[in-house]
């Protein structure tokens, strides 16, 4: 039962992670002739995918280096332990920067100094954002479960909905922008569980499932509650499409 409640949850937050790689997909391929962008949005999600696989099989097979390297202080520091320590920092770092620019940065930073020119470029564009985009997902896969077969089903089936249902999945976290902040804030939990454990400090995965979720909940509620009151809030976001990155520029 845990492992099914933990493939949903890393299904789900893989999804709304994964928003502003489908929006980097999407902003690439429409700089492309008209019979090129489906082909073009469908060949990214898939190397999307298997970067995301080829990263996560890597990752696994370090983390099963339980060897010392090196000890500070009796505490035996193993390649396991350092990637579970860089890990964790790394998601620190990337959530707390990324809910920073999404209150108080530059809108549409990134996507305005993307350039295509031909079908290669944007295949090699999107190929190495999937890149940077699978990291901080890989390592929220790690610090969530330890079973390798949900991991890659989690993966598999978040690119699969992502395929299918890309346009609707968008739309509502941009609708409902808190979504996205929450998500945010669970990689902050999972970060610092990834360094406890890093440090030999194990923290069970339910408590990080039982307050992902029931933060989940309170927001639910706080949506319904809240429906067609008031206007939510503009986040600033990396990537804007085409019609957005127009009325920025005639602010």
């Amino acid at each position: 039962m845990e492992q099914i409640i933990a493939l949903l949850t890393l299904i789900l937050l893989e999804v709304v992670l994964g928003i502003d790689n489908i929006i980097f997909i999407s902003i690439v391929t429409a700089r492309l002739p008209m019979h090129q962008q489906k082909r073009g949005r469908r060949i990214g999600l898939v190397l999307a995918m298997l970067m995301r696989l080829l990263l996560l099989t890597v990752i696994s097979f370090i983390l099963k280096l339980q060897g010392d390297l090196f000890t500070i202080y009796s505490m035996g520091v193993s390649g396991k332990d350092l990637i579970l320590i860089a890990g964790g920092l790394f998601l620190l770092y990337k959530s707390a920067k990324e809910i920073h620019h999404k209150m108080e940065g530059e809108a549409g930073d990134i996507s305005e100094r993307i350039k295509v020119t031909s079908f290669a470029s944007a295949m090699g564009q999107i190929l190495i954002l999937d890149l940077v985009f699978s990291i901080d997902s890989i390592i929220t896969a790690v610090g969530m479960v330890d079973q390798l077969w949900v991991m890659f089903a989690a993966v598999i089936v978040s690119v699969g909905i992502m395929l299918v249902a890309a346009e609707p999945i968008s739309n509502f976290v941009n609708k409902h922008p808190a979504f996205k902040i929450l998500a945010l804030s669970f990689l902050l939990l999972i970060g610092v569980s990834l360094i406890a454990e890093g440090l030999e400090f194990h923290i069970p995965k339910g408590y990080i499932y039982f307050s992902m979720a029931f933060a989940m909940l309170v927001n639910f509620f706080q949506m319904r509650m809240n429906k067609g009151k008031e206007r939510p809030v503009q986040t600033h976001e990396h990537y804007l499409q085409k019609g957005e990155q127009t009325q920025k520029e005639t602010l």
